[in-house]
Parts: structure tokens; sequence; C-alpha cells
């Protein structure tokens, strides 16, 4: 597999690289079948002005300012606002963490290019951080004027320490002194002993104090991460939970551990306690040049213990620190003024998730239960369905017909179901797949442990770079290798991103291939929250080209062209320009050209110039794009029949939807792939086409329309960068897309969604 990295390319129109490339001395039929099919037209490409590419970070500083936006609905209910609240604090951390390090860091190297939008790294870095002060501004005046209070009333209240009773307070004290004293380490900071090495992510108390032999003084105290953030009292006359009626009351860890400082520092007059939270850099590289870096899981290990010591990129203080010990906390931890964020409100807010816990369902959504996986039923929506082929007769099922499968609305559950027939099935041969985001108590480890045996090969590519969980796939990776499972780690200097399984089965005609390839992360955790669609299958083309990149995954395969997958890095990028370029061309035939393209991300200047140009040429474009957008929609000339949608609700729109019309010979494909350069140049994805006519009809005609329907979590991409909401108009009823998705699933609802091009 060729790993090309591209910019933004100088000439006008696109080339298709040489047949040759496939690494084989004489094509193939196959090969020459699918260098014929490629031969498009090809696409003038306008170039990209600054002023038409939105700058990325600032684009998802303003999907976090989209995900406050659900926090401050008054109609939604306050655990979920709550929850909302956590996750704007939760997302931020993480871009700073990553994006906003990645460009300190080029200021640290004196790096001065301006960017695609024109902005320089000093520009960018000042704006980010107005626009970050804004957030954090809004976030906690809705948290301390509205969401705060309204919880207190609705009998979930957070109370400050200074405001509890005598008797709360002395209840406490108790607690304190059973459950956290202990735990905690004072830190004193004076010539003998330097600062203290702040981790990443930790709230921690700056502490002033004064002795009658030393004077004033200065001391750190780091809030335990292991002890709950919000502390629940209890009544004086009982352990357990408030009767019913009665508030269920908490106050903040660290007002209760600087009310009793006194403990950590005998002898000493405590003047004040102030919060802070420190973020770092935490963006960890494996430099697959270095020779001694052969052994990818020890290498991992370092890294990961390295995150901890990462440069400083944010530190948060609350607004009653004085400057004088700002600037001096600054200073101590080797950051600058300009990574500095004052809050008037509760620091590290992502802790307000805890609330969540709390067993209050009437200030939550209703419950959901993904179809078929009832009580009643008991069974997967697959298994229901299958009695037609037989109890368990998956296999029997799958070399019928295809079956998608459309998450949270169908349970995750119908894959481990696939999964598990694989691995109990005595014909089963081999099971092979990507393991890219697991989740801690994964069913799926289990059944590929149980599938090992004498017959049946198990092979699994576990993708260590995984951001943020790579401690659990390492575990993962060994848990596996320990019971015998062959464990790869993909492709030097790419990651996989790719979400495929393979399952190969003797069977009276020969061996056969089932194929489950998804837009998801195999994770039956977020399969509940995240909005995903699947594919399984029997089609030999598509599971063909299965096996031959898992061929490529483990082995030293060149394969980079394939019967129907779009595969990045080798040729992802010139199939969507190619299929963009037919587009144009259909148009000028029929004059019907449409392009629908469901994503996470759309950043990649070169096809933001492809869909500039089809839209130049009067294609109708209509883009939902859940996060970072950089094209700028509706501008007269070269964006008119461009609309950008972002959906933002209970769940996360995660599956990737490509759809192109062709004149009514109409093209679909779904994969892992955002169109990103990341995605397209450094990653290994699959992008898998839907060729049945009922399931194409399903997302084309169905699904993807009821998102241009939405007027209840939708917001619309202005020209000038901003995002306004979409509300119902005169004589509209409000339509939640995910609501009217639950309802479908469940039968609960008629399939009644107006046209694509009745919605315009």
């Amino acid at each position: 597999m060729t790993n090309k990295r591209r910019g933004n390319r100088s000439s006008a129109t696109v080339q298709l690289p040489p047949a040759s490339q496939n690494g084989r001395a004489e094509p193939d039929e196959r090969t020459r079948e699918i260098v014929a099919d490629l031969a498009a037209p090809s696409l003038s490409l306008p170039p990209l002005l600054p002023e038409l590419y939105i700058n990325r970070e600032l684009s998802w500083l303003a999907f976090n300012r989209r995900v406050l936006e659900e926090a401050a609905d008054p109609v939604a209910p306050l655990l979920e606002r709550a929850k909302f609240a956590a996750i704007v604090s939760s997302n931020l951390d993480e871009f700073f963490m990553i994006r906003v390090a990645g460009v300190k860091r080029k200021l640290a190297a004196g790096i001065g290019d301006p960017g695609a939008d024109g902005r320089t790294p000093t520009a960018l870095i000042a704006a980010i951080r107005t626009a970050t002060q804004e957030l954090l501004d809004e976030q906690a005046a809705l948290l301390r004027k509205e969401l705060l209070p309204a919880l207190a009333a609705a009998g979930i209240e957070i109370v400050r320490h200074d405001q509890l009773t005598a008797s709360e307070q002395s209840a406490l004290a108790e607690e304190f002194e059973r459950d956290i004293f202990p735990v905690l380490t004072p830190q004193a900071i004076d010539r003998a002993r330097r600062f203290p090495h702040v981790s990443n992510q930790s709230l921690n108390l700056i502490v002033v104090l004064r002795s009658a032999a030393a004077g004033q003084r200065y001391a750190r105290v780091k809030v335990p991460a292991v002890l709950p953030r919000l502390v629940r009292l209890r009544r004086a006359d009982s352990d357990e939970a408030e009767a019913e009626g009665e508030p269920i009351r908490f106050t903040w860890l660290e007002e209760l551990t600087a009310a009793h400082l006194g403990r950590l520092f005998p002898g000493n007059e405590i003047i004040a306690a102030y919060p802070f939270h420190v973020t770092r850099d935490s963006d960890i590289e494996v430099d697959d040049d270095d020779d001694e870096a052969h052994d990818l899981l020890m290498t991992m290990r370092e890294l990961l213990s390295e995150r901890m010591f990462g440069s400083v990129v944010k530190l948060t203080v609350d607004r009653t620190m004085p400057a004088d010990v700002r600037s001096w906390l600054v200073e101590q931890l080797h950051a600058s003024e300009r990574d500095l964020y004052v809050v008037d409100g509760p620091l590290a807010a992502e802790d307000l998730m805890e609330l969540t816990r709390v067993d209050r369902p009437d200030l939550k959504d209703p419950p959901f239960v993904p179809s078929g996986l009832g009580p009643l039923l008991g069974v997967s929506p697959l298994l229901a369905e299958m009695t037609t082929w037989g109890v368990g007769d998956i296999f029997g099922f799958l070399r019928e017909r295809d079956v998608l499968v459309h998450h949270p609305y169908q349970a995750f559950g119908v894959f481990t179901d696939f999964l598990r027939a694989a691995s109990t099935d005595p014909d089963v041969v081999a099971i092979k797949q990507t393991l890219y985001r697991i989740g801690r108590d994964s069913p799926l480890i289990p059944a590929l442990i149980e599938a090992r045996d004498d017959d049946t090969q198990v092979a699994v590519l576990v993708e260590l770079k995984a951001r943020f969980d790579e401690e659990n796939n390492i575990t993962w990776a060994q848990q596996l290798e320990q019971h015998g499972v062959h464990v790869a780690y993909g492709v030097a200097g790419l990651k996989t991103h790719c979400k495929a399984t393979l399952v190969v089965r003797r069977e009276p005609d020969g061996l056969r291939r089932y194929v489950h390839i998804a837009t998801g992360n195999y994770n039956a955790t977020t399969a509940r929250i995240y909005e995903d669609i699947g594919l399984l299958t029997a089609r030999e083309d598509i599971a063909g080209d299965v096996s031959e990149l898992f061929n490529v995954l483990t082995g030293y395969s060149q394969q980079d062209r394939y019967r129907k997958l779009w595969v990045a890095p080798s040729h992802l990028r010139d199939h969507f320009l190619e299929e963009v370029a037919r587009e144009v061309d259909a148009h000028r035939r029929t004059g019907d050209g449409y392009l629908v393209f469901k994503m996470n991300a759309l950043v990649d200047r070169e096809l933001i110039r492809a869909l500039y140009a089809a839209s130049q040429a009067g294609v109708r474009i209509d883009l939902i794009v859940r996060g970072i957008c950089c094209l700028r929609p509706g501008v007269p000339d070269w964006s008119e029949t461009i609309r950008v949608r972002s959906i933002v609700g209970r769940f996360l729109e995660h599956s990737r939807v490509y759809s192109f019309r062709h004149g009514g010979d109409d093209l679909m494909y779904l994969g892992s792939a955002d169109l990103m350069e990341r995605n397209l140049d450094r990653r290994v994805e699959a992008m898998f086409p839907i060729e049945d006519p009922g399931l194409k009809a399903r997302i084309r005609d169905l699904i993807l329309p009821a998102y241009f329907r939405d007027n209840v979590n939708a917001r619309e991409l202005r020209p000038d960068g901003t995002y306004v909401a979409v509300r119902p108009g005169d004589g509209e009823e409000p339509f939640d897309v995910q609501r009217w998705l639950m309802e479908l699933y469940a039968g609960t609802r008629g399939p009644a969604v107006r046209e694509p091009s009745s919605v315009r």
C-alpha cells in the first residue's frame, strides 16, 4: 500500500495514477477492468482562495459551541443538559491536547507560513484564545445562572461548602477524615522543594500560607481523581439515600478539601486556596524511521508514560485567584499568559457527568431500547428475521441477501450474533477482524478467543495508536495473544481506521467468505449512542476485496486496487474526485446533478475545490457535516447550490455516507473515512458500496431526506462561517430526525418522508 501525502495540487485537472502502481509486472484482467472503470472525465478544479476556506480549528470551536447550545436548550431534560455541558469541557481538553498543541509546536519551531485560510500560527493561536475564552464564559454563565439553579429547583443541589448547615459540615468533616485525608499529599514549595510536577488534566489547589517563622509561602494540593468530584451529602440520621421528595445534595471535593487544609498544614495560617486545572500536550507520535522502535507494543507503552509530561497548553483558573498568584503560577508551570483562561464557575466541568448517575429518570431522556432487544423478544433483529432460514442459520440467511444494520436504532447484538455464530460454528476455518476503539468491556474478545482452536485461524488487527484508547487496546492485544490469536498492529506509518470482519466458512460447494464492514467502531458501549451503519454480506467481490485488504494489513502485500472497495491511502481521493467529475458530466446531460454527503468533517482542500467546481457547474449538493466544515456554502459564483447542515442531538452522528445521483445510475458508498487529509493520506480506510436496490433506496429515499426535515437538532452553515438553528416555520410541526428514526425502527412510525428535491 502506497502512503501518498498530498497537499493542495497546483495542476488544474485530476490525473489518475498509472495502472502499474498496483505492484504487478503485468496487469491482470480484473485490474484492467478497474482502470477502465476509472476512466471518467477529468474535473477542472478552481483555485482555493483563503477567503473560501474556513479555518479547521475555528470550525471545531464552532462545533463545540453547538454542543453548548444543547446544554442551554430549555426543552431538554435537565440531566441531559448537564451531560452536554460536561461534554463541552471534555471536548475542549482533547482539542487543546492535540490540535492547539500542534499549533504551539509550530510557533516554537518558528514556522510562520499561513494556512489555507491565510492565518499564520500566531494569528490562529490568538483567534483560538479569544474564541475559547468566550466559550468558557458562556458555559460558566449558563451553569451559574441557569442550569445549576434549575437543577436545585428540581431537587439536585450542588452547594458551596460555606453554605452548608453546621450539621452537614460536621458530617462531612468525619467523611473527610475517613475517606479523603489519607489520599491527599501536601506539597510545599520553597528553596529546598521546587514547584512539583502537575500532571495532565489534573485539578489542584494552590494554597497560600503564613507562619510566624517563614512568613507567606505557597503549597500545592492535588485534588485526587480517584475520588468522586461531587461529594454526596447524606442525612445525619442515616447512611441511606435521601427519602423520596427530599433534595439530593452535593458539594465540590476541592471545596471540602480547602475547608480542612488545617489538617494538612498544622501550625500554619491558611490565607487562601485557589483551584487550577492544567492541560498538557498529549499528541504522541511513533517514529517509524527509528530502527530501535521495532516493538510497537513496547514503544507505545513508553510514549504513553510521557503523555503526562507534555508542555502546558491550557491553564484554567478560578476568577478569585489574584493577578499576582496567576502570574506566579504561569511562571512555575513554564506556560505563557496566552495559555491562561479565567473561569467564573466550576473548573473541569466535565465532572458534571457524575450527575448522570443520579437516579432521576424524570430528568433524563426516556430509556431507549434498540429494535429487537426488548424484554419479550430477547433476540436481535437479525436472529428474529432469520426464522425463515432455520434457527441460528445466519450464514444461510446472508447467502440470500445483504443485511444493513443501523446503530443505535438497531442493536449491536446484530453483529455480536454474527461473530458468536462464527466462533462456535465447526465449519468456520478463519476469522479476521480490525479493532480500533474496542472499549473496556468488549463482548467481542471472548468470542474471538473461543473461536481460536486447532481448526480455526483467528487474526486480529489491533490499532495501538487509536488516540486515548491506546492503553485499552494494548491490554486487549496482550490478552488475545496469550490465547493464541494472531495479533498484528498494521502498516508502518499509517493508522488502521477501517472497520471490517471476515469469516471464512467451509461449505458443500467450497470455501465461502462472509463480511461485516461498517462506518463505526466495534464498540458495544458507543454503539448505543453513536449513529453508524454496517453491512453484512456474502457478496464474493466485496468479500474478496476484504480478504485482500487483510493481506495488506497483516503481511507484505502491495495490493492497492480492489474490485469494489475504495481504500485509503492508495486511491481513495482519486475515487472521490472521479465520481464528482462523473456527476458534473451527468448533470451536463440530464440537468439533475445531485450529491448528498454525510460525514463528521470536511477539511480536505482538494475535495473542497472539487465540490466548488461541481457547484459552479450547477450540481445541487447537500452536505450533512456534524463537526468541522471548512467549505463555505452559498457564496455567489462559487457555492450557490451547496447547503451544509449539522445535526447535534441525543446521539452522535457518526456514519459516513456518500451518494452520487449520476443521472439515475446512482452510486452510494459508506465507510470509515471523513473527507480529511488524515483519512485520505495517513490512514487505512475502507469505503464499501451499497448495491442492493432496497437497501440503497432505504438510505437514499428515506434516511438521508429525513436529515433535511429536522428542525429540532439542525443548524445550517452560513457563508460567513456562522451556524443558525433551524426551527419550525409557520404551520410546521417540530421534526427530530433521531426521534423519528427511533420510532421508525421500533415500528411505531410510518416512513413518510419528502423526497430531497422537495425540501430545497
